[in-house]
């Protein structure tokens, strides 16, 4: 079984990697082309998927991080986007107090030290210092597409050093 999503990166080594994923499912796994950075405490972690589409606005994937996350991992298209950061510190410290697993951004992150003591699995394309918007612009919950990869929502999404594969249900 993988890893659990309660576990931290100091935890011993899920018995199935994204690779070894891979090997058993074949091409029914999707595997997303775009290279992230691992920025948060966790280094492999797992969950179901919620998803945000906004573009340099952060609100709701603010809002999503509010709420409880049942070990969820938050994908969130930010456009590829690195001008400004759609998550710092505080949002995931929300993140980690509502119990969810990770957060896969498309985009860029901010307080990069902070997040790497987080208990909580981040990825993303790189950091910016620049703030985001805050207006609500954007979509929840709805497929997104980057990387090669379809991100559905309650999809099971795998992600360690090796890269970030789907699962669908």
């Amino acid at each position: 079984m993988p890893q659990s999503s309660t576990s931290t990166a100091s935890s011993a080594s899920p018995a199935l990697t994204t690779a070894d994923l891979y090997d058993e499912h074949g091409e029914a796994l999707q595997s997303c082309d775009t290279q992230f950075r691992q920025y948060g405490g966790r280094s492999s972690f797992d969950g179901p998927i919620s998803t945000v589409r906004c573009f340099q606005d952060n609100a709701l994937l603010k809002a999503a991080f509010a709420e409880p996350g049942e070990g969820r991992v938050l994908v969130v298209d930010g456009g590829a986007s690195v001008h400004t950061a759609l998550m710092g510190d505080l949002i995931a410290a929300s993140g980690v107090a509502n119990g969810w697993a990770g957060i896969v951004i498309n985009g860029a992150v901010r307080d990069t030290a902070i997040l790497a003591t987080l208990d909580l699995g981040v990825k993303a394309l790189g950091s910016n210092p620049r703030k985001s918007s805050k207006t609500g612009e954007g979509a929840r919950d709805v497929p997104v597409n980057f990387g090669g990869a379809t991100f559905t929502p309650g999809a099971r999404l795998h992600s360690d050093g090796d890269g970030v594969v789907l699962l669908a249900d």
